[in-house]
């Protein structure tokens, strides 16, 4: 495989952000005297953008809720996206071997991000880790009038590098991601750590997998100079 440029997914992929976004949704919920979620149901939930999170997180509502909810969903959405920015530093934690990962990538490739997580607490994330001079490029999901599974984002990315699609590679956690990847002509990368892993990859290309950041890394450092 020819590498010209890394882009990452977020979310389940460097950092495990599910124990702050839970709190931003049950504090959401608890609004409309709804109980809380758990953990496993909250990263089910996410992938696909802030605004689908809100909508799923309320899906087990009462019909009479659910309706006055879509009937205000904008004021619902930015009470929810003030909730998360409150928190979403707090307990959000890269995982294991992620900066030995990233450090060991930036020293070869120019690197970007690519998420479906709104900009601002990307950027809030992003500034926390002390990653800002890693990524070259960083996208949120509220960056363009697209966002993943959309290849164009992707595409944006590899321009602003000037490196090819095909020599491009996307390393995420899901079908998103997968289907990103694909949709851009670039190399995908599952990564099985991530809570959206095991997600259905029927009519995907299989891809590769990596079991660690760790083993990840060793993948990398075996590819030719």
């Amino acid at each position: 495989m020819a590498v010209a440029a890394v882009v990452f997914d977020l979310d389940g992929t460097l950092v495990d952000s599910r124990p702050d976004i839970a709190t931003a949704v049950n504090r959401l919920r608890a609004g409309l005297a709804l109980p809380p979620l758990d953990l496993e149901a909250v990263g089910g939930l996410m992938g696909e953008g802030s605004r689908t999170l809100v909508r799923r997180a309320l899906a087990d509502a009462p019909a009479a809720v659910r309706a006055a909810a879509n009937a205000d969903f904008d004021r619902l959405h930015a009470r929810y996206l003030e909730h998360y920015a409150a928190v979403c530093t707090v307990a959000t934690r890269p995982y294991d071997g992620v900066e030995e990962l990233l450090a060991g990538c930036t020293r070869r490739w120019p690197l970007a991000l690519l998420t479906n997580k709104p900009i601002a607490m990307t950027r809030a994330l992003v500034d926390h880790f002390g990653w800002g001079t890693l990524f070259r490029a960083v996208v949120g999901g509220d960056s363009l009038p697209y966002r993943k599974p959309d290849g164009r984002g992707l595409l944006g990315i590899a321009a602003g590098l000037a490196v090819a699609p095909a020599a491009t590679l996307l390393v995420g956690d899901s079908r998103i991601d997968a289907e990103t990847a694909q949709a851009a002509g670039s190399a995908f990368i599952w990564v099985e750590w991530g809570y959206a892993a095991a997600g259905d990859r029927r009519g995907l290309a299989s891809g590769l997998t990596a079991r660690s950041p760790a083993a990840l890394l060793a993948w990398f450092d075996a590819l030719p100079q």
